[in-house]
């Protein structure tokens, strides 16, 4: 979520601001105290791991995945980070993906796609949309623009890339309209589920004031995985619709953002930006019509414009907010918010961390999670 008029903190009072917000204390949405513990009592500490911006000076660091198997150039446990704008900042722009690696603390590109990759309406700028599946391949959605406005965005497309980070093909149809949020997927290996959310319809210019079309959809992939080929899409349906979205100068759309499954996957939450809220769909792997936007799980409260979206090994829902510096904890049995952490006190934003956390991804152990400040474009461990 970059803002064209960030300042950049320096790096002293970055450091104080990072161990401010790993030792801030948490805000609990009620005063009872009797909820049994959550997942972000137990994170102590935040760790800035790497600046994300490669040789070709890519920005706005987005889309973060922990690699679930080693392959090609990237190891079990390394971290993908996609980046959303090109080297003059511009949105919908950037094409590469980093990969950093927990074992030598170094950071290497993984890909760079071609930013005039004619198999994608509208170019390439690497969204939060991002998988890597057991078999190796890496998806990636593009949500593009030529000058960094949704006046200029295309319709967007998934990449798909192979493990040594080489083009392989596109998936492109009518029912992706630039796939924005991160990707819920259940992987058996040679087969694979997708979730993923498209805020495009509708969208246009960001002048004035934008009006609000309620035309995003949380589209369902099936995908065969043939043994040494790219997947390809099996079928595909639209699973939820009429979730709002809107072109913003500052944030170049607001739309529906997180996807995360419950357990037992009969439940797909999404976090609603536009709508300040939490829903979650009934029986997302086997419906074949669109639940709409679903069953409201909670909203408001703590919740600030909620944005990526990952379940912790409680089971709960870690939801980062736009609009400030924080993630809150979300228990799904009640839909009762449990706390929000700081993660982000930077005070060149206000709020403090207003518009600099995208992307969430768990640690391969549970005891922690990446994410992303995409303000100083750095990777961030909180455990």
């Amino acid at each position: 979520m970059n803002q064209l008029t960030r300042k950049f903190a320096p790096g002293a009072a970055r450091a104080l601001l990072a161990a401010m917000a790993g030792a801030a204390a948490l805000t609990v949405a009620s005063s009872a105290q009797a909820e049994p513990q959550g997942f972000l009592e137990t994170v102590k500490h935040h760790t800035t791991l790497i600046n994300t911006v490669p040789d070709n000076g890519d920005q706005n660091p987005y889309a973060i995945v922990v690699a679930p198997v080693s392959a090609g150039t990237v190891k079990q446990g390394d971290v993908l980070v996609g980046n959303f704008n090109n080297s003059t900042n511009l949105q919908g722009t950037g094409s590469t993906i980093i990969n950093y690696h927990p074992d030598t603390k170094q950071m290497t590109v993984f890909a760079t796609v071609p930013r005039d990759l004619k198999e994608c309406p509208g170019g390439i700028g690497l969204s939060t949309a991002m998988t890597m599946l057991k078999s190796g391949w890496v998806i990636v959605g593009s949500t593009p623009s030529n000058d960094g406005t949704t006046g200029t965005k295309g319709a967007g497309c998934l990449i798909v890339i192979d493990p040594q980070g080489k083009i392989a093909s596109t998936i492109s149809t009518p029912n992706i309209n630039d796939p924005w949020g991160n990707m819920a997927v259940v992987d058996n290996g040679t087969s694979a589920t997708l979730f993923v959310s498209n805020a495009g319809f509708g969208v246009g210019g960001a002048e004035g004031d934008p009006p609000v079309f309620k035309q995003a959809t949380v589209l369902r992939l099936d995908l065969d995985v043939p043994a040494g080929k790219p997947p390809v899409v099996k079928k595909e349906t639209v699973i939820g619709s009429g979730f709002g979205a809107q072109a913003d100068k500052g944030v170049f759309l607001v739309g529906p953002t997180g996807l995360a499954l419950s357990a037992d996957q009969k439940l797909l939450y999404v976090s609603d930006a536009i709508g300040n809220r939490i829903t979650e769909i009934d029986d997302p792997l086997t419906r074949d019509t669109s639940a709409g936007v679903g069953r409201q799980l909670t909203a408001d409260g703590l919740l600030h414009r909620p944005l990526a979206m990952v379940t912790a090994p409680n089971g709960h829902l870690l939801v980062t907010n736009a609009l400030n510096g924080q993630v809150v904890e979300i228990d799904p049995a009640s839909g009762k918010q449990l706390y929000a952490r700081w993660i982000d006190t930077d005070k060149a934003q206000s709020p403090p961390g207003n518009g600099d956390l995208f992307g969430i991804a768990m640690t391969p152990e549970g005891d922690g999670f990446y994410y992303v400040e995409d303000d100083v474009n750095t990777l961030v461990l909180a455990k």
